[in-house]
C-alpha cells in the first residue's frame, strides 16, 4: 500500500507518495508555507498540498514539536513558527478540509530517524540515534527501529531540547539560531544562515570555523551521558546543519553521520510509522 505523506517545515509543505516496497519516494511537491500567518490560512496551505495526492489509504503528517501527536492540538509559541495555531486543534480542522480521519501526525525528528533506520545510514541498527537540528534541536531514540520515549535511558520524552546544558537551555549552545548569534557575538556581522557560515569556514574563515566546531562539541558533550545510557552505536544527524557534518565532524566524540538524503528520510519515516500504526 502506498502511502501519502505531508512533511511540514517552518517555511514549507513537502507532499509526496511513498511504496514501501522500495522505499521510493514519487510526486514529490515542495511548497512554500506562511508558518506564521492565521490558522485558517495555514489550515489551507495544508489542504492544498494535501489534495494533491491520493488520500484513500488517509494520510501520514510529519511536523515539529511542540505537538500533542495523538490529539492533533498545535501547542506552538514563541518558536517563529505557527504562533497562531496555539491550542489550535490541527487534526480536527485538517480532517473536515479534506473529509478524512485517517489522519497521523509523527514527531519530524522520529520520522527523520526511522527514515534513516528504514533505508539510510542506520539501516538495521539495533540501537541508534537521530539528530536534527535547525531552528531547534530534535532528537529520536529507536531500539530495533522503534522510538523509545520514556524510561530513564533517555531524555524526558526522548527529546534532547527538554535538558539543560551548562545551565541553559540546550538550544542555547547547538541550534542554528546559537550559531548564528555567536557568530554575530564574534564578528559584529549578522550571517543569513548556518549554510553561509559553513561557507565561510570552508573558505577559511577561522571565526567561522570556531563557532561550528565549539556548537558541535557542546552537542557532543551533551549526547554523551545518553548514549551511554541507551547504548547507542551510531548516530545520523540531519536538519539544516547537516550539510556542515565535514566540517564538524571531529568534534563528535561517538560514531555519527550525515544524512545522504535530507529530502527524502522524514517521508520515509513517516509512511513506514503510518503502515506500523
Amino acid at each position: 500500500m502506498d502511502v501519502a505523506v505531508l512533511e511540514i517545515g517552518g517555511s514549507h509543505v513537502t507532499a509526496a507518495m511513498v511504496t514501501p516496497a522500495t522505499w521510493d519516494v514519487t510526486e514529490v511537491d515542495r511548497a512554500k508555507l506562511e508558518s506564521q500567518e492565521a490558522a485558517e490560512v495555514v489550515v489551507g496551505q495544508l489542504a492544498d498540498a494535501a489534495r494533491k495526492l491520493p488520500l484513500a489509504n488517509g494520510l501520514a503528517i510529519a511536523l515539529p514539536g511542540p505537538f500533542d501527536f495523538g490529539t492533533g492540538v498545535a501547542w506552538y509559541r514563541g518558536q517563529g513558527k505557527f504562533d497562531q495555531l496555539y491550542g489550535f486543534n490541527l487534526g480536527a480542522a485538517l480532517s473536515a478540509e479534506l473529509g478524512t480521519d485517517r489522519l497521523l501526525f509523527v514527531n519530524d525528528a522520529e520520522a527523520f530517524t526511522v527514515g534513516e533506520w528504514t533505508a539510510g545510514e542506520v539501516r538495521g541498527v539495533e540501537r541508534c540515534l537521530g539528530v536534527t537540528i535547525g531552528t531547534g534541536i530534535g532528537t529520536a531514540f529507536l531500539a530495533d527501529g522503534r522510538v523509545v520515549r520514556e524510561g530513564e535511558t533517555v531524555p524526558p520524552g526522548g527529546e534532547l531540547y527538554k535538558t539543560t546544558y551548562a545551565g541553559k537551555p540546550l538550544e542555547d549552545s547547538i541550534s542554528a539560531r546559537a550559531i548564528l548569534r555567536a557568530y554575530a557575538d564574534r564578528t559584529g556581522l549578522e550571517a543569513p544562515g548556518v549554510k553561509e557560515i559553513a561557507d565561510l569556514a570552508r573558505a577559511g574563515d577561522p571565526t567561522a570555523q570556531e563557532v561550528l566546531v565549539t556548537a558541535f562539541a557542546h552537542l557532543s558533550a551533551a549526547l554523551i551521558p545518553w548514549l551511554e545510557r541507551f547504548g547507542v552505536t551510531h548516530t545520523v544527524l540531519g536538519g539544516s546543519i547537516s550539510g556542515a557534518f565535514d566540517l564538524v565532524h571531529s568534534s563528535l566524540a561517538f560514531p555519527a553521520s550525515a544524512t545522504q538524503d535530507t529530502e527524502h528520510s522524514a517521508l520515509i519515516g513517516a509512511a513506514a510509522h503510518y503502515l506500523r500504526s
